[in-house]
């Protein structure tokens, strides 16, 4: 049985834990100072609104007595050893009882009486319930300017950019979901990464998500907050270019491959001055580099996308399956040996003319302009070999037999 208290926060009502509607969740760690008036408002707001539902605090290692406080208050407390905002949010949520949960901080920078617009929109089948900061308002002194002008704004932007998000307010620390959301979200990380991995899985995975306004006051603990606002926007930021493989790999390694081909086709024939500079047969091998580097990244691209697809870090990509479809290990060997024997032909061609003049001193410019895209044959057709091996490693199913 779970416990909802009235609006005066006595007399406790019981209710059936197979019939908890609601679960509002606190992820904590030492915070004494406020905890008390967090429990006690989400006690309130649950039974003033006669929502079935309980309170739980996922402490994170307190040593202030957080724990006592939360229980004398009727929350249920989750121990949760794994340090983090991340693990505590996590591991809390999967004891959470209620159909849906709502997550906020327990600073009492939230207000945990004004959540019914978070619980119309999961009663009307949202998967995701974001609270937005800069509609609802940000009272003076609750965030930092660099936090308010810069880190969230363009953290923000980046993951609308990347993900085609629809959340606003990537960071704010009220929101809510379904427990069967959050199943399906299958959530890794640990730290304060997590409230950016949430708002980008839903995305990525078709779920419902909206926004609703809410207020940021400043927290009510005398103590500094937890948020440390450079290493953990780093983190964000990490983490949104390591979950989108194609802004980490594949635009920059395409733009080198394009810009690199474009340099050395313009440069192949001869030397080409640009005003009082003379490009010449220098230009052109660092062109070949960012040609290979280029292909590389693409490579990168491609190949951690499926090991994270395989991972379940990043949901199957039916673009990603036609595709391989048509680009088999064969026809990859294939492009791979034709552009290696191109390479080895253009080698070959340039022993020839240097046998030509009894293997003396050459034409540097002129045998370069040869010997150079040679060799970048050479190497993109070996990486692609080595890499169509590797892409069927990476396909492989392996099945694991079911111990008795």
């Amino acid at each position: 049985m779970d416990i909802v208290a009235d609006v005066k926060g006595k007399a406790p009502l019981s209710v059936p834990t197979s019939e908890v509607e609601l679960t509002i969740l606190m992820p904590c760690l030492n915070e004494a100072e406020t905890l008390e008036t967090c429990v006690r408002k989400a006690m309130r707001f649950l039974a003033s609104h006669q929502i079935a539902g309980e309170v739980v605090v996922g402490d994170n290692g307190s040593t202030d007595g957080s724990q006592d406080i939360a229980r004398r208050c009727g929350a249920r407390v989750e121990d949760v050893r794994l340090r983090g905002y991340g693990a505590a949010s996590y591991f809390a949520s999967q004891a959470a009882r209620g159909k849906y949960i709502i997550l906020g901080d327990s600073d009492d920078s939230y207000d945990f009486t004004h959540l019914m617009p978070f619980v119309e929109k999961l009663r009307e089948g949202y998967d995701l319930v974001m609270g937005n900061r800069f509609l609802g308002g940000i009272k003076p002194g609750a965030m930092r300017w660099r936090n308010r002008h810069i880190g969230n704004p363009i953290l923000t932007h980046i993951g609308r950019v990347f993900f085609h998000c629809p959340a606003r307010d990537f960071h704010c620390g009220l929101r809510g979901y379904s427990a069967e959301a959050f199943r399906r979200m299958d959530l890794r990380t640990t730290g304060m990464e997590f409230a950016s991995e949430m708002v980008i899985k839903a995305t990525l995975l078709g779920m419902k998500v909206t926004e609703v306004p809410t207020t940021l006051s400043p927290g009510g603990r005398s103590r500094a907050p937890h948020l440390k606002p450079w290493r953990d926007g780093w983190r964000h930021l990490r983490f949104m270019l390591l979950y989108s493989p194609r802004w980490l790999f594949f635009y920059p390694g395409l733009f080198l491959m394009l810009a690199g081909m474009a340099i050395g086709l313009w440069l192949l024939p001869e030397p080409r001055p640009v005003g009082r500079v003379v490009l010449s047969v220098h230009t052109l091998l660092y062109a070949a580099i960012a040609v290979m580097v280029g292909f590389q990244a693409v490579l990168f691209s491609v190949l951690s996308r499926i090991y994270a697809m395989y991972e379940g870090l990043l949901p199957p990509s039916a673009r990603l399956e036609r595709l391989f479809k048509y680009i088999t290990l064969e026809v990859g060997l294939g492009v791979g040996i034709l552009v290696f024997l191109g390479g080895l032909t253009g080698s070959i061609l340039a022993v020839v003319k240097w046998g030509q003049s009894g293997f003396g001193p050459l034409d540097a410019p002129r045998t370069l302009r040869l010997a150079i895209p040679s060799a970048m044959a050479l190497m993109l057709g070996c990486q692609a070999i080595l890499a169509s091996f590797f892409l069927s490693v990476l396909g492989l199913r392996i099945r694991r037999l079911e111990e008795p």
